[in-house]
């Protein structure tokens, strides 16, 4: 009566996360044979659960909208699920906090008792890396005012801060023709929104998503054609229009490729406390693998490119160009020829062996002849802005 009765459950369970299963996957998840399955159905509808079947070969199960299907019917993967999203969901979205720590603890409360140890097992929390810049949290009501839009396909304005979002992607993969889109980061025209008396912006939104613990919004711009990318937390969305389109084939073999290829990663140079520009004699290929997250890489001969790239001090986005192992044409700003110039002179000090390098131009150290010491490769030259 126990296998059964737990079966019953798990048989709930199953039709609380999708209302229709085909009975051969139903029976395969209780571990159990179609006939047993269908028995346990049997002593579901005795209870007074509206379970339908669908006749024929391909035969589902499916459990009438509206039934009442007892809450919180967890496996354990699900309970540790639970725990840890509603943990983590603070550090993503403002003001979920409070709301988060209640409803873990609402859970909790009504969990068995074996379920509840295993929520308490999996305590979070959340630091900040300081080496990674923080992703900044959005807005729940706009989180759900989004994700409204787009399950409805339905047309969103908002105003947008700091930028107008991707440019289009490439001709061929959705952009209009005569729209003149193109690959490559658009041009900022300074914080705030566009002043208008309507919204800066029109799109049809396509997906919500969340990469590296930021929130995109993947849209078709009615205004400039084509796809873009828009940071969730620099929107401020209009009152629904009402106004519903049919949804386009997305650009990529799903959202994920799409939103990779984008050049808006949430950590753009131009958000560090120091970035600059360089041209560095490698292959744009070969430096967009090993370049650190947010950096934009530009091809400008098969064997040269440019490297836009941001850091937290001018010593220190020097010494990360410097990791290319390559020669190095500093564009600007003059913070960073300066850097370069610093570190160069403590390299070769370093090199020498010693702050003032007395001992190598001597030829000798503690008495003895040193060898002589190599001059550094890489050559940093520099131009103006």
């Amino acid at each position: 009566m126990a296998e059964t009765a737990a079966r019953l459950l798990h048989l709930l369970s199953l039709f609380q996360s999708r209302r229709e299963w085909p009975g051969s996957v139903l029976a395969e998840r209780l571990e159990v044979s179609p006939r047993t399955m269908r028995r346990d159905i049997g002593r579901l509808r005795e209870l007074g659960y509206p379970v339908r079947v669908t006749k024929g070969p391909g035969s589902a199960y499916r459990m009438d909208a509206g039934a009442k299907i007892p809450p919180l019917l967890f496996d354990d993967e699900q309970a540790i699920a639970v725990a840890v999203a509603l943990q983590t969901a603070p550090s993503t979205v403002a003001g979920l906090g409070e709301a988060a720590a209640r409803a873990l603890a609402t859970v909790r409360q009504v969990m068995p008792k074996r379920l509840r140890h295993r929520v308490d097992a999996v305590p979070v929390t959340a630091i900040d890396n300081a080496w990674d810049l923080a992703a900044p949290p959005v807005d729940s009501q706009v989180l759900l005012a989004l994700g409204t839009a787009v399950r409805n396909s339905e047309v969103l304005g908002f105003d947008y801060t700091g930028g107008r979002g991707t440019e289009p992607a490439e001709s061929g993969t959705g952009a209009e023709p005569g729209s003149g889109s193109g690959p490559g980061p658009a041009s900022d025209p300074g914080p705030g929104p566009v002043a208008s008396p309507g919204p800066s912006q029109r799109v049809e939104p396509h997906h919500l998503v969340m990469w590296s613990g930021r929130w995109y919004l993947v849209a078709w711009d009615l205004g400039r054609p084509g796809w873009r990318t828009f940071r969730v937390d620099r929107i401020t969305p209009y009152p629904p229009t009402g106004v519903r389109f049919t949804p386009r084939d997305l650009p990529g073999a799903d959202v994920a490729t799409f939103l990779v290829g984008q050049f808006d990663r949430g950590d753009t140079p131009d958000q560090w406390a120091c970035h600059g520009e360089v041209i560095l004699d490698a292959p744009a290929a070969v430096v967009a693998r090993w370049a650190p997250g947010g950096a934009v890489v530009e091809e400008v001969a098969p064997s040269r490119c440019r490297l836009t790239l941001g850091a937290w001090s001018w010593p220190g986005l020097a010494a990360l160009i410097g990791t290319f192992g390559c020669d190095i044409e500093v564009i600007g700003p003059p913070e960073l020829t300066a850097a370069c110039d610093e570190l160069a002179r403590r390299y070769a000090a370093a090199a020498a062996g010693g702050p003032n390098g007395a001992t190598a131009r001597t030829g000798e150290r503690d008495g003895k002849p040193s060898r002589a010491v190599p001059q550094p490769a890489a050559v940093v030259s520099s131009r103006a802005p």
